[in-house]
């Protein structure tokens, strides 16, 4: 049993409220974790269906398809430290990250919408600037609902358990969301005669309940007392605030650690549809496989809480990146060979990888923050170069990928030559695996762990 959790005052910036120096109430995790349901359904639909929706539904050449999901990630990158300035300097009634769900909630929704609703035109250059514009739309809309909300972690409570425990909640919500748009996006697109209305609705359906979850979770958490303002709002002020930051060492490092995870998972999840449509010709069972994958990371989650709380933090997460390292090596190298049972044991264990990985960097992340303290508040900023970083290596990889296929000579929806086979195993497998285990070896370095915050 944890004994009753104390805030130590000497460690805390001089405007900083203390917050929740007791358990936080489960409603309240529930409520906060709410929002990451409608979020991860985006996030999952749109890593696991963009670019075959754009090359295999919209007939977008797969080298266009890859420069505009990169060009829009790269944007969307870059939108994210600013939306997160001003949520630091934000000041109403409602606090100063809450806003932004309520009034961000119906664009994001809407706009998902938009994207998976195909244009009638057929020119290349046309998809290709309609396909930019609508993710740079779809991307930015999303920004301004999660850089607040996720920089609401840490104004609900200091704790190093505590905030363990509202990041399991809020990514078991989390894994619910990825479930969802792992398995339910292909049954909606088959109820309807073509892809392209199938999609259409699919993206009706994700973007209401976006909506939906967004307001429960405004709705459901209220923000503590707001401290002072970040700074005068002027340019060089949002400046110095970016300086700030990268001038924490442990925030540094496990920021790139985080960027090696989410890129490998990136190259790993945009391949799951190709891998099986055009290796084992079986593109009906993608929502399955995906199902099995995001099941067993969910189940790992709480797995993957307990073992930070006993082991720490950092070893639950080298745990995660070593076991999705091993993992998509074995996919690639007899994956296409063991038949779809295997191929499934393979994507179970991936998946145990996947929920060690999950939630654990967003578990460290306020203590990386809280590791060199500044005189404001400014978890906007910290966060808005988290999501910026974690986006431009999700553009890299989506990027590469397409660009990997378009040069292995990949054509949609005809049998594919053996130099593209080997190419999809390539970025599920090695490609993958080699961001993982720089990974692994980078959070070597990572200077925070349980016996040391227990001190501070």
């Amino acid at each position: 049993m944890n004994k009753k959790n104390t805030v130590d005052t000497a460690d805390v910036p001089i405007t900083e409220v203390h917050l929740a120096e007791a358990r936080l109430p489960v409603r309240k995790k529930i409520g906060f974790g709410i929002a990451d349901i409608g979020g991860n359904l985006f996030f999952t639909a749109m890593g696991f269906w963009t670019l075959t929706y754009l090359t295999d539904t919209v007939y977008l050449a797969p080298a266009l398809a890859g420069i505009a999901v990169m060009t829009a990630k790269i944007w969307d990158a870059v939108t994210d430290p600013i939306v997160g300035f001003f949520s630091d300097n934000t000041r109403t009634r409602f606090g100063r990250r809450r806003p932004y769900l309520l009034f961000g909630a119906l664009p994001f929704g809407l706009s998902l919408w938009l994207f998976f609703t195909k244009p009638s035109f057929t020119a290349q250059t046309a998809l290709f600037w309609w396909a930019l514009l609508m993710l740079c739309l779809v991307n930015t809309a999303m920004t301004l609902v999660n850089i607040p909300y996720s920089a609401l972690t840490p104004e609900l409570t200091s704790d190093y358990n505590e905030q363990t425990s509202l990041n399991a909640y809020r990514f078991l919500c989390a894994g619910i969301g990825t479930i969802m748009g792992a398995v339910i996006v292909m049954p909606i697109v088959n109820i309807f005669p073509s892809k392209a209305s199938g999609f259409s609705a699919a993206g009706a359906v994700i973007g209401g309940i976006i909506l939906v979850t967004t307001l429960i979770t405004f709705f459901s958490v209220k923000e503590s007392a707001v401290p002072p303002k970040t700074s005068t709002g002027k340019a060089s002020a949002f400046f110095d605030s970016y300086r700030s930051v990268f001038k924490n060492s442990a925030y540094t490092v496990l920021l790139a650690v985080f960027v090696l995870h989410i890129t490998a998972l990136n190259f790993l999840q945009g391949m799951v549809v190709y891998y099986l449509k055009y290796i084992y010709r079986a593109e009906s069972l993608s929502s399955m496989i995906m199902g099995l994958l995001l099941i067993t990371a969910i189940v790992s989650i709480p797995i993957a809480a307990k073992c930070s709380n006993l082991l720490g933090k950092n070893f639950s997460y080298r745990t995660g990146l070593a076991v999705l390292c091993v993992s998509t090596m074995v996919i690639f190298f007899i994956g296409h060979r063991i038949g779809v049972t295997g191929l499934a044991i393979s994507f179970v264990c991936a998946g145990i990888g996947v929920g060690f990985a999950f939630a654990t960097p967003w578990a460290m992340l306020p203590d990386a923050i809280a590791w060199q303290p500044d005189t404001v508040r400014n978890e906007g900023c910290y966060y808005g170069v988290w999501t910026f970083a974690s986006k431009l290596g999700q553009a890299v990889s989506t990027g590469v990928s397409g660009l990997i296929l378009s040069a292995a000579g990949y054509h949609a929806d005809t049998i594919q030559s053996p130099q593209t086979i080997f190419a999809i195993r390539l970025i599920a497998g090695p490609i993958a695996a080699a961001a993982c285990l720089l990974g692994f070896i980078l959070i070597r370095f990572y200077p925070i762990d349980k016996k040391r915050k227990a001190l501070a």
